[in-house]
């Protein structure tokens, strides 16, 4: 495994600064985010649509897979009376101060993502990588 290491500013989306890295990542998941939002945009658990929200928001957590056919992150905050609200982190969020990313980007590992009939959503497919990939 290699890492990528960045640190996101002020006014970045870190959903489309992700998906722009990842076009580059056969397989890669988030190993480490911490920073700050001044703006959340979240799809909580059994949701339609997405939730936008107006910080300040420290970032606890972020998690997920990345790759050239789309991400899968999900998000834990917590909001200036240390309330914690997570979920799947979408389009439309705005680092306040920053964000500091550490991505583990797999060698030997190519992720898709295929429409799962029984899910109806894209889902994670994992496949090995072809030497020549690697």
């Amino acid at each position: 495994m290699k890492t990528h290491s960045q640190r996101l500013l002020p006014g970045d989306d870190p959903y489309l600064e992700l998906q722009t890295l990842a076009k580059e990542w056969p397989a890669a998941c988030l190993l480490s985010c911490v920073g700050s939002l001044k703006v959340l945009s979240l799809r909580l658990a059994g949701a339609e649509q997405e939730k936008i929200l107006q910080g300040p928001f420290e970032i606890l957590s972020l998690s997920g897979t990345c790759c050239p056919s789309g991400l899968h992150l999900h998000i834990s905050v917590a909001d200036k009376e240390g309330r914690v609200l997570g979920g799947h982190l979408k389009q439309g969020s705005t680092i306040a101060t920053t964000a500091e990313i550490v991505v583990g980007i797999l060698d030997d590992t190519c992720f898709t993502r295929e429409v799962d009939r029984e899910t109806g959503y894209l889902e994670l497919a994992v496949k090995k990588a072809s030497p020549a990939s690697s």
